[in-house]
């Protein structure tokens, strides 16, 4: 040993200076820098392809802003205490009543961090009217991406707000029939779950899961009856003094989110059918309020979402209002859930930007063997890869976000965008939306997870402990926790594949043909401006669209053969549509890191007999390319602190 060496201690010896996260996104606008550097260059990518020039400005500014306000450390210190100061029951008066007015307790970094959310609009931008000339849905994903990470799981309320607000947009102009006053409810209930203000705002949940089916809810044992409005206690006033709905409705719900909204989407078995109900959480009573028929049984210990309040709920004489047509439920929730399904993928990938950022900045940061992390090639490589399939996976949730946009507003708000071509007409984006919705949320849902462990590796311990000193900023196992989730709500990646078999049978989406005669045909179409700069990669894709439409010929007509196949029918989708989103994008300006981005998701995705076309790279070069895909185009390397590695 040295006569040099000295121990360490508590106070002394090597301590490892703090990584920066820098904002997620930089706006050019707004810095009056046309080099202004973008931490997370999707972003900019995105931008460029779907939001008009003349729209820029304000998406950019609201990018801009919440990038910068997840940053500050009262807004960090709300997530922290959201995480740490848990949602709990007080089932009891202190006397041991039955506690019916507030027995779910929630922190108040939760509450601050709910109302944020309001007011940046995560759900109020894609009903903005007065934002009519670009794609809503985009612009509201693009500033949640920047906010859902930090938002420590009140995006799970949003996302069901959202869901619900479509879902009662579509029955504000139905007669009330035998439901005096409903208009008026619904349309007030509607005006609340699209508000910016916080302070009159609602949040929405949705209750459909039962112990009984779990995803299938068919087994759903909630039951709904009608009250004449001329029995005893059917008179009644929800907490804004408008009437409660004439039905009453009793069961139990084995997992609900967003326990603690003011109302709830639900379903429940009538003489009819399974139907969609709209219930309102809390009702008048005297001069002051309680529950509306509704008992928090007990809260779920789960893996992650800690700070969210998941709960087992019994319904005994809810009062609420039928919503659509009595005995078709699911069709009316299922407006509901593609919205929500949306979310879970592109939440996902929100968690997983953070991932990388907490990754990038670390190995900007980090000494080892006498140089900094980046200085290491196989690192570079490894998290190069990474971002590949962030970018890929980031593009083609993007793209189905685009799709609802278009089904909403109509293709004609992509026109002068050089994203148009990815939507010829109306009728396509509507079909291409029902088609990729389950794949986008189970294919991007799962590749986040796998991806955010991989994050939480490249740090080392540090990646694995629950860091929530300095405000949480480096506490990527949170993430990996939470992200998880999305796995799992809104239907696992098997009730997804059943899904994509459901619509490949559906005879009302092109008699049945939607991918033989829409999905190949779009592809193709989008791909040929893309072969004389990517003409191997297009032949890659081809290919695969040629496996996945043989796949169907020999499967489709045999439904468990199908079923059995439905795993695979996902991933096909997932890599063509995938590239072809990158690859189109990378058609428009040619740029460097793009075009690098899109021929290495092709080459990792290809059909192993093709795969060889693409393993002649020269490593030396490529590695370089690792390192700017990785840590930024703008990125300048310092030499290593002892000369070399």
């Amino acid at each position: 040993m040295s006569a040099s060496h000295v121990a360490s201690s508590a106070t002394s010896g090597f301590f490892q200076t703090l990584p920066e996260i820098k904002p997620q996104y930089t706006s050019k606008h707004l810095t009056k820098r046309t080099d202004a550097p973008t931490d997370d260059p999707v972003l900019d990518r995105l931008l460029k392809q779907y939001i008009p020039a003349d729209s820029q400005p304000r998406v950019c500014s609201d990018m801009h802003q919440v990038s910068r306000m997840v940053l500050q450390p009262s807004v960090l210190a709300h997530a922290v205490e959201a995480e740490t100061v848990l949602p709990h029951l007080s089932p009891l008066t202190t006397f041991g009543e039955e506690n019916r007015d507030s027995p779910l307790i929630t922190c108040h970094g939760w509450k601050a961090l709910k109302a944020i959310g309001v007011e940046l609009g995560a759900v109020a931008t894609a009903y903005d009217l007065s934002l009519s000339r670009h794609n809503r849905r985009v612009h509201q994903f693009m500033v949640n991406h920047n906010w859902s990470h930090t938002a420590c799981m009140t995006m799970c309320p949003m996302t069901m707000t959202d869901g619900s607000a479509s879902l009662l947009l579509a029955r504000l102009n139905d007669l009330d029939g035998d439901q005096p006053g409903r208009q008026r409810v619904l349309r007030e209930y509607r005006r609340r779950l699209v508000s910016r203000d916080s302070k009159e705002s609602w949040t929405s949940g949705q209750w459909m899961t039962e112990r009984s089916g779990g995803s299938d809810v068919r087994g759903t044992e909630t039951i709904a009856r009608r009250v004449p409005l001329t029995e005893s206690g059917a008179v009644g006033e929800d907490v804004l003094g408008l009437p409660l709905g004439p039905w009453v409705i009793d069961g139990f719900k084995w997992f609900s989110s967003a326990t603690d909204s003011d109302m709830t989407m639900l379903l429940a078995q009538t003489s009819k059918g399974l139907s969609a109900f709209c219930v309102p959480l809390r009702r008048k009573a005297g001069s002051s309020t309680e529950l509306n028929g509704i008992r928090i049984q007990r809260l779920k210990n789960k893996l992650g979402t800690k700070a969210l309040p998941t709960a087992e709920l019994e319904i005994k004489g809810a009062r609420g209002w039928l919503v659509g047509e009595e005995g078709k439920g699911v069709k009316e929730i299922s407006t509901l859930l593609n919205i929500t399904r949306l979310h879970a993928g592109c939440g996902s990938t929100s968690s997983w930007s953070r991932a990388l950022a907490i990754s990038r900045a670390y190995t900007k940061a980090r000494d080892v063997r006498g140089a900094r992390l980046y200085h290491h090639p196989q690192l570079n490589f490894w998290m190069a890869s990474v971002t590949v399939k962030y970018w890929a996976a980031t593009q083609l949730g993007f793209l189905g976000v685009a799709l609802l946009g278009c089904a909403e507003q109509g293709v004609s708000i992509m026109a002068g965008t050089p994203a148009a071509a990815l939507f010829p007409d109306d009728k396509t984006a509507r079909l291409l939306l029902r088609l990729l919705t389950p794949v986008i949320k189970s294919q991007v849902s799962v590749g986040s997870t796998i991806a955010i462990r991989e994050c939480m590796e490249s740090i080392g311990g540090v990646g694995y402990c629950e860091n929530y000193e300095d405000g949480g900023i480096l506490n990527v196992a949170k993430l990996f926790r939470d992200t998880t989730v999305n796995t799992i709500w809104e239907g696992t990646t098997s009730i997804m594949a059943d899904d994509i078999g459901r619509v490949l049978k559906d005879k009302r989406l092109a008699n049945g043909k939607i991918v033989e005669d829409v999905y190949a045909p779009w592809v193709r179409k989008v791909l040929e401006p893309c072969r004389p700069n990517f003409a191997r990669e297009c032949s890659v894709v081809l290919e695969r669209l040629d496996a996945l439409l043989s796949l169907l010929a020999r499967v489709k007509g045999n439904d468990r053969h199908l079923e059995y196949n439905g795993r695979h029918v996902l991933v096909h989708l997932e890599i063509i549509t995938t590239a072809v989103a990158l690859l189109h994008d990378a058609n428009t300006d040619h740029d460097e890191i793009s075009s690098a981005v899109a021929t290495r998701y092709v080459s990792s995705n290809a059909i192993p007999a093709t795969r060889h076309h693409f393993e002649a790279a020269d490593w030396e070069k490529e590695q370089d390319m690792d390192r700017r895909i990785f840590l930024g185009a703008d990125f300048t390397p310092s030499p290593a602190l002892n000369g070399k590695l």
